[in-house]
């Protein structure tokens, strides 16, 4: 099942370690976030080395609707009434910065950028598009509603951020990627301190960082508290509609729309990892409703990490470990998630301060409704009957009928119906 992204491009291919070394910077995980991070730090002369258990590109950044924004939902009113003024303007100002970094990078690389408005549409919540716009126009941003949409749906309308854009990631990442330090088909089984130790031996590095999606270490930082994860999906149709920009439910389990060349990118049937959701068979009943001569050329799905309040984990993988480094929870929004990651880690393990830094600690408070429903998932299904377990943590497993998988209702990981590890943070295969 690839998406339409890895269909058309193919990645520059890089060797297995196959012995040990030492390096000044480790990062681990071969996603956009982490070949970011390895595109600035090789810019500024720093040594460092990437590895990836499988192939670069291949996981969560492969199955991306690949839109460049930094309106991420209804989300500034959140901040606003959670953090107040300067924590919500922090945001903002950060994820304006990733996305004109991605302009910059994208004037010299053909990776199919254009810029288009990206709405946050709401079907029967008026009132949160109000609180929206009140809450940008504090901030001090433009956006504007939008009453009318040209979408099949009722909706109350949207808010609107013009010039942001959308691209293909895989090409773009094929040409940043080109004189980079990684390594492939890298498995790192565990660490000792900053150590990394690999099935063919270890990597002695001075710093490092962890961009897994999900963070695999459990003794620090408790991301198996403060994470879940969420499973959407889409489909490439032909022949169906120019919906002439970017547009996402303010729910997240509705739908979003953006175009590829004669193609609509249709993508919901969201659900948390684990539990029942609509899957493809629901886009796939949209689809034949509105666009009844639309014909299905790709379809894929792809895994986000939800943090428990709407702002991505970036920073020191916990107070005691001041070496150590992560970015995750991105909570939909992987583009400028990444991008910003990569920006403020390569500051960190250089010493460098960074402005934004402060906002997206993983060591901020993680008192919130959402830490209470995700012990309660965590609990319910560790005691749930199963002979089919996880190897994270314990949980009993779910079967993904779908997808054809057993997946984990508690951290998100996925596993293939004969047991091999698809999705992390488990680190190896199920348990029966």
């Amino acid at each position: 099942m690839k998406s339409l992204w890895q269909a058309d491009v193919t990645l520059p291919n890089f060797p297995t370690l196959k012995n040990d070394t030492q390096t000044d910077i480790l990062i681990i995980g071969g996603g956009i976030a982490g070949l970011l991070t390895a595109y600035f730090l090789h810019q500024r002369g720093i040594p460092y080395l990437l590895v990836e258990k499988n192939r670069i590109g291949s996981g969560t950044t492969a199955g991306t609707t690949a839109k460049l924004t930094y309106q991420h939902g209804l989300i500034y009113h959140k901040l606003l009434a959670q953090f107040g003024l300067e924590t919500a303007r922090l945001y903002l100002r950060a994820n304006q910065a990733a996305f004109q970094k991605y302009t910059e990078l994208c004037q010299s690389i053909d990776c199919d950028y254009e810029e288009k408005d990206n709405y946050v549409y709401s079907l029967d919540q008026p009132k949160a598009l109000e609180l929206e716009l009140d809450a940008l126009q504090k901030l001090g941003y433009p956006a504007r509603f939008c009453p009318e949409l040209p979408l099949p749906l009722k909706t109350t309308g949207a808010v609107c951020f013009p010039n942001q854009a959308q691209f293909h990631p895989l090409r773009f990442l094929a040409e940043i990627t080109k004189r980079l330090h990684i390594y492939e088909h890298t498995f790192v089984r565990e660490m000792v301190g900053t150590t990394a130790i690999t099935d063919f031996g270890k990597i002695e590095a001075e710093q490092v960082i962890i961009t897994t999606h999900f963070p695999f270490l459990n003794k620090h930082g408790s991301y198996f508290l403060k994470l879940y994860q969420h499973r959407s999906y889409v489909l490439a149709l032909e022949a169906a509609q120019n919906v002439q920009g970017m547009y996402v439910d303010a729910s997240k389990n509705g739908y979003s729309f953006r175009n590829y060349g004669n193609l609509l990118l249709l993508g919901g049937g969201a659900h948390r990892t684990g539990k029942p959701g609509g899957n493809w068979s629901e886009l796939r009943a949209f689809a034949r409703q509105n666009y009844p001569t639309a014909t299905e050329r790709y379809h894929w799905a792809a895994q986000d990490c939800m943090s428990l309040d709407d702002i991505p984990y970036i920073g020191p993988y916990s107070k005691r470990t001041p070496r150590l480094f992560t970015a995750s929870g991105f909570n939909k929004w992987g583009m400028t998630g990444a991008m910003l990651s990569a920006m403020l880690l390569s500051d960190m393990v250089l010493g460098i301060n960074n402005d934004f830094a402060k906002a997206f600690s993983p060591s901020r408070s993680i008192l919130t409704p959402q830490l209470f429903l995700n012990g309660l998932e965590s609990v319910s299904n560790l005691l749930s009957f199963s002979s089919k377990r996880c190897p994270h943590l314990g949980c009993a497993l779910k079967w993904n009928s779908a997808e054809h998988s057993w997946d984990c209702p508690c951290h998100g990981s996925r596993f293939s119906e004969t047991g091999h590890n698809l999705n992390n943070p488990a680190n190896g295969d199920m348990r029966q």
